[in-house]
């Protein structure tokens, strides 16, 4: 269920479950011209499963995203289009939680509750999560800014 935070996971979430089931179709390809009396059989089949992976993909995804969210998205839409609007409404929330994480690191403090290899575990954790913001933090960094949060008794 996308709840606002979670775009990337539910967006992960929502590729595979389509593409287990074989109706990712309208995700990867660009709707293909419609099938009139002098269409060969291979295109009119082709559309069909292309017009019932829009459809399912579209109810799929809808139906995961929480109802409050799901207001002001397009309505008259495929289901890529959808998934790209969806991406844009989401994209600042990830420059947010960028911030917030580049935050929450220069701000960490020890506070002797947990272990120091613990503390360090924790920045490097936070590391990681700035590089999938592309984000690219040194370990020299980390390992200085962890020495100067540290009380100096750990010098």
């Amino acid at each position: 269920m996308l709840t606002g935070s979670n775009f990337k996971r539910w967006k992960q979430d929502i590729e595979f479950a389509l593409g287990i089931v074989d109706i990712n179709l309208a995700l990867h390809e660009d709707e293909p011209a419609r099938p009139n009396d002098q269409s060969i059989i291979d295109q009119k089949a082709h559309y069909a499963r292309w017009e019932k992976s829009n459809r399912l993909s579209l109810i799929a995804m809808k139906r995961s995203i929480a109802e409050h969210l799901i207001s002001g998205l397009p309505e008259d839409t495929n289901a890529r289009q959808f998934l790209e609007a969806v991406g844009e409404r989401y994209r600042v929330s990830n420059k947010v939680k960028a911030r917030n994480l580049l935050s929450e690191l220069t701000n960490i403090r020890y506070d002797a509750v947990m272990g120091v290899r613990e503390f360090i575990l924790k920045m490097v954790h936070i590391q990681s999560k700035l590089k999938a913001h592309e984000i690219v933090l040194s370990e020299n960094y980390i390992a200085h800014h962890a020495l100067n949060v540290l009380p100096a008794e750990f010098s």
